[in-house]
């Protein structure tokens, strides 16, 4: 028992990396592909760790 959680934490997660995949930036892309210097500034990610569930 009390697995309910962590399996819907583990649901969530994964259906975000199947149907939330990362989103493209085609200038970024573009600009790589022509041979530009890129600087790439890692995207912010929210976590979900400040966010109290509380079951009934």
């Amino acid at each position: 028992m009390g697995r309910g959680r962590a399996k819907a934490k583990q649901t969530k997660v994964a259906r975000e990396l199947k149907y939330g995949g990362p989103q493209t930036d085609f200038d970024r892309l573009q600009a790589e592909l022509a041979g530009a210097e890129v600087i790439y500034v890692e995207p912010s990610v929210e976590s979900d760790e400040d966010e109290v569930e509380e079951d009934p």
